[in-house]
């Protein structure tokens, strides 16, 4: 009984210690994103910040989330390095962001159509066009396969 009082009391120890430094925060102040991170945005976008949110676990700050005015998310990750970009479907992700054999392989294969979603990954990149199909790319920008 009393090594049941213990363990209960641990856990709810436990769970106040990571609900209390998992807090994420929300700014308007770009000045708070990492440097890579602000030029980035300054260089290719025209909407000015409408959101930040720093997502931190047990007080670290894991990533950047940033709404533009024009509805556009960007994430990054602490450093400040792109990780992802939506736009809508009206929109498309600035050519200068798009890796260049991944432009030209768009440009080639599916004119007409626009990148509404870019994605670093680990081992490559997603990318979603304006007609809703989905692609994969490795590193180097070499097309892999089309995804569902």
């Amino acid at each position: 009984m009393k090594l049941k009082r213990i363990i209960m009391g641990m856990a709810i120890m436990m769970a106040g210690v990571f609900s209390a430094s998992a807090s994420d925060s929300f700014s308007r102040n770009v000045s708070i994103l990492p440097t890579v991170a602000q030029e980035l945005i300054g260089k290719n976008f025209k909407a000015n910040v409408s959101l930040i949110k720093v997502d931190k676990t047990l007080g670290h700050i894991d990533e950047y989330d940033v709404v533009l005015t024009d509805g556009t998310e960007i994430s990054f990750d602490r450093q400040g390095n792109l990780k992802e970009i939506e736009t809508s479907q009206s929109k498309s992700v600035p050519k200068g962001l798009v890796p260049a054999s991944i432009a030209r392989y768009i440009t080639s294969s599916h004119k007409g159509q626009h990148i509404v979603s870019l994605e670093r990954k680990r081992n490559g990149w997603d990318i979603e066009l304006s007609n809703g199909i989905d692609i994969r790319f490795d590193k180097e920008g070499n097309f892999l396969r089309y995804d569902d």
